[in-house]
């Protein structure tokens, strides 16, 4: 049975601080064309090691796609472009292959400066262009090369004392001595299927670690990865460019078959000799994380078996060769990975995360294993450990503790019991950014109609001075378009087995009693994803402007999904696209309660798992959808990766029928209403073989469909105009099958 539990509109504080001014229509190629209409968003914001400076990453006016490097300057409060990308490199970027793979599992995109690194004094900053490295010195205010090769150079960062910059060329891993300029190189034997110091497909795709070394404290050793990737299948892809197709022996860990070898190594500094950490004697598992304790000795890493099902924190001491079990997380499905943890400088405790109650919270251990106490609790989840005063005893973090839809700071008592505070302001969706002497933070907010701004506060959220107002005045080029903007109503359903789920609807600014609107559900629905926040989102914008054109814009994060707990997301276990699209028609069964909604028109469009969702819903519930849009969608989870869907879905060897029921193939007869399928030609994640494969079935099956593929194109369709033009077939589609003019 279907209960509508509650709706609401959240108030969003935009048209005060926006000008009077008639607005102007919105168009697709606005939203995709230069300036971004979300303004001087910054990205990437960091503070100095001393405080005394907030640096960040802004795109340039005349190209939102190409970022430079700025600070904010607390002395004189002043915002001012340290480098100039286009000053040092202004020609087309020649990424290796390698380099283009790993800012696709990063989601980066652009040109110019896309990451940087502090150095431990405060003195420089390092940061990667064109496959060479750059330090930026304060003091003299300029940048120099640090190397220049034709080998391109990647995950580079300084030492922790600053004294050397580590980085991986050509497989292998090597520290540089800023006072020398020595180079030394720390393993040799990188190259073809041996890979040092890097992060496999999997452990960047899907375990969010993008880096296979760790620095000790003491700068006298390295932790790092030796991928051997030999036991992998090599697979012949195809990347289709417009003028030329690339064919691949790409190494892909397709589900139920072997992952790579990895070994976990320790090397010093001095005379780059490894020792191997012993592993245990099961080779198939995963390295998920890896850490140093505060006594530089002591290696922290975390071991996962194949199953996902257990999870050990283990202790390696780099002198005794000797290690321990700190503690082990199991699970009846899966285990979440996270990087909470941190380690005290007391040398004695350190604060680690749990879904062990059902839902991700804190907890404080000893470092001999011994867990002294819980440190939150509640039927909410905690989203990252932000910061620790170790004086004070105060652990602060974000959470959602006060709603779903919003994370926020919190801080919380780390060694007794006492209250939980929070300390940023409801009514926005708050990343923030803790100093390291814990007295001040960056506030980067925003909600669903306001851009990204940023703020300087006190510990205690007192606001000290804007970084970045991004203010919606006249000059803001949001502001053109602000009065047709639409507040989004927020609600709850319930599923059938009681379960709230989260639903956001924009309703069409021609609204009017009596007309029947057509009605749009964009879904994810998959884990590790939420959709329904109250938070500035680019899509948004493309929401706003089908709004605008009489559509009826329905989101609901259904069970499966992410930041409700792990009995929220467990539904899904071992059988996908049962529990989401039951879900997905309790959200059109409410939607046909609403008079303005004709009934008749409801669509669907889903990216990604969002495709296959698409997908599962025009095959399982025709009579609920009547057309659809899947983009990049996965439609074989046999032909998906191992840790990703043997998390959910089990081994194949011994869940052979749930990942038969899992596809969409079975289904495909169901298909009544008009259904258009897009792919990405290059795309390295979700395979082009995936749309292959369906639209072989779909003309074996006499069933029409449209196509649109994008050559050269990888999974995220990255670039302005290939945006413009997949926005302009999306729309094209639905008001050519919808009757909309």
């Amino acid at each position: 049975m279907l209960k509508k539990i509650k709706s609401l509109s959240l108030a969003l504080p935009i048209v005060a601080t926006a000008l009077s001014v008639n607005a102007e229509p919105l168009s697709l190629e606005r939203i995709f064309d230069d300036p971004s209409l979300a303004g001087k968003a910054p990205v990437q914001l960091k503070f100095s090691p001393d405080g005394s400076r907030v640096t960040y990453l802004q795109g340039k006016t005349d190209d939102y796609n190409r970022y430079d490097l700025w600070e904010y300057n607390l002395k004189d409060n002043k915002n001012r472009l340290l480098v100039d990308s286009a000053a040092l490199f202004s020609g087309p970027e020649n990424l290796s292959d390698e380099e283009k793979a790993r800012r696709e599992r990063q989601r980066i995109f652009g040109k110019g400066i896309l990451e940087y690194k502090w150095s431990k004094d405060g003195k420089a900053l390092l940061f990667p262009l064109n496959g060479d490295l750059y330090y930026y010195e304060l003091a003299s205010a300029k940048s120099r090369k640090l190397t220049d090769t034709e080998a391109f150079e990647t995950d580079a960062r300084f030492s922790p004392k600053g004294h050397f910059v580590s980085f991986i060329r050509e497989q292998n891993l090597y520290a540089l001595n800023l006072k020398t300029g020595q180079e030394i190189q720390l393993s040799k034997d990188g190259g073809g299927v041996i890979k040092n110091g890097m992060a496999e497909f999997v452990a960047q795709e899907e375990m969010g670690r993008m880096t296979g070394y760790w620095w000790s404290g003491d700068e006298t050793k390295i932790a790092y990865t030796r991928v051997d990737e030999s036991p992998v299948k090599e697979a012949i892809r195809n990347e289709i460019y417009a003028d030329e197709v690339k064919l691949f022996n790409q190494r892909y860990p397709f589900t139920g078959t072997d992952n790579v070898k990895i070994k976990l190594g320790v090397v010093s500094i001095n005379n780059q000799q490894t020792d191997w950490v012993d592993l245990g004697e099961d080779e198939d598992i995963y390295i998920a994380r890896a850490n140093w304790l505060k006594d530089n000795k002591t290696l922290s890493y975390q071991w996962q078996d194949r199953s996902q099902q257990t999870l050990e924190l283990r202790f390696y001491n780099s002198e005794t060769k000797k290690q321990k079990v700190a503690l082990t997380e199991t699970s009846d499905t899966w285990i979440n990975l996270h990087f909470d943890l941190q380690f005290l400088n007391d040398k004695k405790h350190f604060v680690w995360a749990s879904e062990r109650d059902g839902f991700k919270h804190l907890y404080l251990y000893r470092t001999n294993g011994e867990m002294i106490r819980q440190i939150t609790q509640g039927d909410w989840v905690v989203d990252s450990l932000k910061g620790i005063d170790e004086k004070k005893g105060i652990v602060y973090f974000a959470a959602r503790k006060d709603t779903d839809l919003e994370s926020h700071l919190y801080s919380a008592p780390l060694f007794k019991k006492g209250d939980i505070k929070r300390i940023t302001e409801l009514g926005a969706y708050h990343n923030v950014v803790i100093a390291k002497d814990n007295k001040t933070f960056i506030d980067n907010s925003s909600s669903v109609n306001k851009p990204g701004s940023a703020a300087l506060r006190k510990i205690n959220g007192e606001f000290i001075t804007w970084l970045e107002e991004n203010k919606l005045d006249k000059s803001h080029p949001l502001t053109p378009y602000l009065d047709d903007l639409i507040t989004p109503e927020y609600g709850t359903l319930t599923a059938e087995d009681g379960q709230i789920m989260h639903y956001r609807l924009f309703k069409p600014t021609n609204y009017q009693d009596g007309k029947k609107h057509p009605v749009i559900v964009n879904v994810y629905g998959g884990p590790h994803a939420q959709r329904v926040t109250n938070s500035w989102r680019s899509k948004n914008l493309y929401f706003q402007y089908m709004a605008q054109q009489g559509y009826v814009i329905f989101q609901l994060d259904n069970r499966g999904s992410y930041n409700r707990g792990k009995k929220f997301e467990d539904v899904i276990y071992k059988h996908l696209g049962v529990a989401e699209v039951a879900d997905q028609i309790k959200g059109v069964e409410f939607l046909r309660t609403l008079d303005y909604v004709d009934p008749e028109r409801i669509g669907i469009y889903g990216h990604s798992y969002g495709g296959y969702m698409a997908l599962m819903t025009m095959f399982k519930a025709g009579d609920y959808f009547k057309a659809g849009v899947s983009g990049a969608p996965v439609t074989d989870w046999a032909l998906y990766d191992t840790h990703y869907t043997e998390r959910y879905v089990g081994h194949p060897a011994t869940n052979a029928k749930g990942y038969e029921a899992s596809a969409v193939f079975p289904y495909a007869e169901g298909l009544k209403g008009p259904l258009m399928i897009y792919h990405g030609m290059a795309d390295d994640n979700v395979l082009f073989t995936h749309a292959t494969k369906l639209f072989k079935q779909l003309q074996d099956q006499e069933k029409q469909f449209e196509m649109m593929t994008y050559p050269g194109s990888k999974h995220s369709l990255r670039g302005k105009s290939v945006q413009t033009h997949l926005h302009q077939t999306i729309t094209s589609f639905f008001n050519r099958h919808f009757n909309v003019q």
